[in-house]
């Protein structure tokens, strides 16, 4: 099966480097924007970074106001949206981490304006992704919102954020290794669309941090630059896909549904590193590899790590094949009942 067509949205302007934040105000007027913008962060990052943007934009004459959320939810993106109707800017910043650059993006897509990312930390591929994950609707997964027109990494911003938080972004992008399969299945089983241009990328990027897990230290400039490339280029890979497929499969069915049983005990990353160990083992690669590679990385390889009761485990597993039904993963295939997820979290030592 084939999709008539697909629409692939992509940034125009890519900046990743050291000091790269001097370069925002450039970055907005050759897009053309040069009257006025709405900066939407939280109360952190707008300190971080967020007024760093201010003084530069308003330095080059942009009349520039600035909304403060705490958090990822449907009410902070309709408060978002009543700010953008009431500002009319030209284009919305996300400065933040992962949750303030969805609500960013989400608000923006849904009232057809541009979007800037500026992320201060390296946690997940949402700096890059046209998907947006937000609490409070009633699917506990990702929404289509939009691609950023343009990113601007600093690293130096990114180096200064928790170390945890980077951390986490590995584990993300190395959760392409199943997320990948998962749709070579759904493609091999169930003939829905796949696109090879986008799981190379996807995996690509994951192939590319496994090798420099060593590069992986917080005062490592080089290692933290590999890791935005490969969050930026596994959000190209959803544009080119139309989907999040290349990104997200079982694995992340798996962390999901951990949310859904224990809310805010590990970050989304920690945990599709878990569940990426536990759905290559169904898939048959190296989750040993994965593992290892997890471990040299200092992330969370099994239950106690997360904070998770072993039953905890065994029902986010049980959980996680009924969350997306229309998305075909290895969970369906395997059909396992809570005592075969409890051998397979065994097997691959997540649980004691």
């Amino acid at each position: 099966m084939s999709l008539k067509h697909h629409r692939m949205q992509l940034p125009r302007e890519v900046i990743v480097g050291e000091g790269t934040i001097e370069l925002v105000a450039t970055v907005s007027r050759r897009l053309g924007f040069t009257d006025s913008a709405l900066i939407i962060a939280g109360s952190k990052t707008y300190d971080v970074a967020g007024k760093t943007v201010r003084t530069l934009l308003e330095g080059e004459g942009l009349k520039v106001n600035v909304f403060i959320v705490d958090g990822a939810t449907v009410e902070n993106v309709r408060a978002a949206e009543e700010e953008i109707k009431m500002q009319k800017p030209q284009v919305v910043f996300g400065v933040g981490g992962g949750t303030k650059i969805d609500v960013a993006k989400l608000s923006s897509a849904h009232l057809e304006i541009p979007f800037i990312s500026v992320p201060t930390t390296a946690s997940h591929d949402g700096i890059a992704s046209p998907l947006s994950s937000i609490k409070g609707f009633e699917k506990p997964y990702s929404v289509m919102a939009q691609s950023p027109l343009a990113i601007i990494a600093d690293t130096n911003i990114i180096m200064r954020s928790p170390w945890r938080f980077t951390i986490s972004g590995c584990g993300d992008v190395i959760a392409k290794l199943t997320a990948v399969e998962d749709w070579k299945l759904a493609h091999k089983e169930k003939n829905e669309y796949y696109g090879n241009y986008a799981a190379s990328l996807a995996l690509m990027s994951a192939k590319l941090v496994m090798q420099n897990a060593e590069l992986m230290k917080p005062d490592n400039e080089e290692g933290i630059r590999v890791l935005i490339e490969a969050l930026i280029s596994c959000g190209v890979s959803m544009s080119i896909a139309g989907s999040s497929r290349p990104c997200s499969g079982s694995e992340h069915l798996f962390s999901h549904a951990l949310d859904i049983i224990k809310r805010d005990h590990a970050l989304h990353g920690e945990q599709c590193g878990v569940g990426t160990i536990l759905m290559a083992y169904l898939h048959r690669i190296s989750w040993k590899r994965i593992r290892d590679t997890l471990k040299k990385l200092e992330a969370p390889t099994n239950a106690k790590e997360l904070g998770l009761e072993r039953d905890e485990v065994v029902k986010a597993l049980t959980v996680a094949a009924t969350l997306r039904p229309e998305r075909y993963t290895i969970l369906n295939k395997v059909n396992f009942d809570s005592a075969a997820y409890e051998k397979l979290a065994e097997k691959t030592e997540v649980i004691g």
